[in-house]
């Protein structure tokens, strides 16, 4: 019996440093074929890519289609449209978003190319009539200073028609063919989204059953209740960031064209769109504009829109942001900070834009984690103090009964 047990010992011994001598070369060729496999996971990120595009694009319209569907449905007169209400929703959210690109296309889009060509094209006048007005300043005047002129110099130095220039006709070419094969996955993002939306319930009870098949109860209650409310985080700030950039982009498009800023609907769609990055967005957006506005409309100008950006943007972070996204996040904006720094140093711009959410889910598991513990740890801390008072209890009974018989 003992031979058995030291010959079953060995057998396991041998076993885990048998696995872990593979665990090790395994680790070995994966670095070793690093780039391959790195170029081997961005060709899948590439080919998923529509997927993901289609499941966000599914993932934002969802609210919209289940509410339309839900009055479809109460058309209890026309049978036809009632008994297909979700195909009619879909079919509704999607033609008002043609129809609104399509007056953005013819609209808005040109007013911001021509704007983008007329400043590329103007650019040195701009530059030589801001030193002219600087030259004209007195000696002690502060835009003297030597660091705002090697700031103005530096701006000379950027030569915008490099990149809107007849000779680079190839390279436009190549980008064209680039893009066509964009539109193509983006139709396929579109039919993935179509049929996302069609088969939602489906989708969803297919994951709910999975869920249940793979885990125990407690971790299936637990599954549900974050996802439900991730899914929330995530949803809240992702459309509320859109509607909150659209509204922020009209609003300073609107105040610039009252104070005669030149560019005035391009920088207030740009504002607009920096304003989907939290913080930094803002920051970078209003510099842009002020030194746009700057070369363009002097300085008293310049002074005016900052003040009056700036004041929006308060507006923006205290009243309108929060009521969009009604304060679901709750994070401080220290962590909103090292949140979309980090995101944006490892994963571009979509990391700035995805990285709050995702610190926001992340300390909420985190909040949970530390709050089951430290109920845990005063449950047992109670149940110890329970304890002793019962020993010490008993401890005096015994003293009692001892007194008590030797008195006898």
């Amino acid at each position: 019996m003992n031979n058995k047990k030291k010959n079953k010992g060995k057998l396991t011994k041998w076993l885990y440093w048998f696995l872990f001598a593979v665990a090790v070369i395994l680790v070995y060729k994966t670095l070793d074929n690093f780039s391959a496999i790195g170029s081997w996971i961005a060709h899948l990120i590439d080919v998923l890519m529509p997927f993901v595009i289609g499941l966000l694009i599914a993932y934002l319209l969802y609210i919209p289609c289940r509410k339309l569907e839900s009055v479809y449905r109460k058309t209890n007169k026309v049978k036809f449209i009632s008994k297909r209400a979700r195909g009619f929703s879909i079919l509704t959210v999607y033609i008002i978003i043609v129809v609104l690109l399509i007056i953005a296309i013819n609209y808005l889009l040109p007013i911001v190319a021509n704007s983008i060509i007329d400043l590329v094209s103007n650019l040195q006048n701009y530059y030589n009539s801001l030193m002219s007005n600087i030259d004209n300043m007195p000696d002690d005047s502060i835009f003297k200073n030597e660091i705002i002129l090697d700031a103005i110099e530096s701006i000379k130095t950027i030569d915008l028609k490099q990149y809107i220039n007849m000779s680079k006709l190839a390279e436009y070419a190549k980008g064209a063919i680039d893009v066509a094969g964009r539109i193509l996955d983006f139709f396929v993002a579109i039919i993935v989204s179509v049929y996302l939306l069609l088969e939602r319930k489906q989708i969803l009870e297919f994951i709910k059953k999975l869920g249940r098949a793979i885990l125990n109860k407690r971790a299936y209650r637990n599954f549900g209740k974050y996802f439900d409310r991730t899914n929330s985080i995530f949803f809240n700030f992702l459309a509320g960031q859109l509607l909150d950039g659209l509204i922020i982009g009209i609003i300073t498009s609107i105040a610039m064209l009252i104070l005669g800023v030149k560019y005035a609907i391009s920088l207030g769609f740009m504002i607009g769109i920096f304003n989907l990055i939290p913080y930094f967005g803002a920051i970078i957006a209003v510099i842009v504009a002020a030194i746009i506005t700057l070369l363009t409309g002097g300085l008293w100008q310049t002074v005016i829109m900052v003040i009056v950006l700036i004041v929006l943007q308060q507006i923006d972070a205290n009243i309108i942001n929060p009521k969009i996204l009604g304060n679901q996040l709750k994070i401080s904006p220290l962590l909103v900070i090292f949140a979309v720094s980090v995101g944006g140093a490892y994963f571009g711009i979509w990391g700035m834009f995805l990285s709050v959410p995702v610190i926001a889910v992340i300390k909420l598991v985190l909040t949970d984690y530390i709050e089951y513990k430290n109920r845990l740890k005063d449950r047992q801390e109670k149940y110890k103090k329970r304890q002793e008072l019962i020993e010490r209890q008993q401890d005096k009974e015994k003293q009692e009964n001892t007194e008590i018989n030797e008195s006898k």
